[in-house]
């Protein structure tokens, strides 16, 4: 089962290797990123960031939902991360059973895309307009989001955070 999905652009890092796969008691991480799948000296770095308990893989997105919704992947216990809105809506949309969509860090690398400068939404979450009516989708697949960067912080409802910006 997968126990969450973390929207994280650093994907597997002390974060995620410490706090969360402990909180979360995971046995598995799983990395859905395209470029990183392809890409060897990426993958071999995630896979040395990761917990040495957990098994960890580092699949393309389209690969990470085919074994998301195999059913022996019932019997885990999974912590999917994906480094993009856009992957994290894919997934939220085509794998059932998702508990928790945690957003952690996004937004800070490569922050400018064509001189535009993202807004900034918390301390770890930097989006630009469209990304985050890419947020407001996964929000609307009904699975529980929220906003935390580290388990030792307060957790904030996604929804909110979007909210709170759009009041300014």
């Amino acid at each position: 089962m997968i126990k969450m999905i973390r929207l994280d652009e650093r994907l597997i890092h002390g974060q995620v290797a410490t706090k969360w796969s402990r909180l979360l008691d995971v046995d598995r991480i799983l990395v859905a990123d395209d470029e990183a799948a392809e890409n060897e000296i990426v993958k071999k770095s995630l896979m040395m960031a990761a917990p040495s308990d957990c098994k960890t893989t580092v699949v393309s997105v389209d690969s990470a939902i085919r074994l998301c919704n195999d059913p022996r992947a019932q019997q885990l216990k999974i912590l999917l991360i994906v480094s993009t809105p856009e992957n994290l809506l894919k997934v939220t949309k085509e794998v059932k059973g998702i508990e928790k969509v945690n957003i952690g860090n996004y937004g800070r690398i490569a922050s400018k895309i064509n001189g535009q400068i993202r807004d900034t939404y918390t301390k770890n979450l930097y989006l630009y307009s469209e990304e985050a009516e890419i947020l407001k989708q996964v929000i609307m697949t009904g699975t529980d989001c929220v906003v935390q960067t580290i388990p030792d912080e307060t957790s904030r409802d996604l929804s909110a955070v979007l909210q709170e910006k759009e009041r300014g």
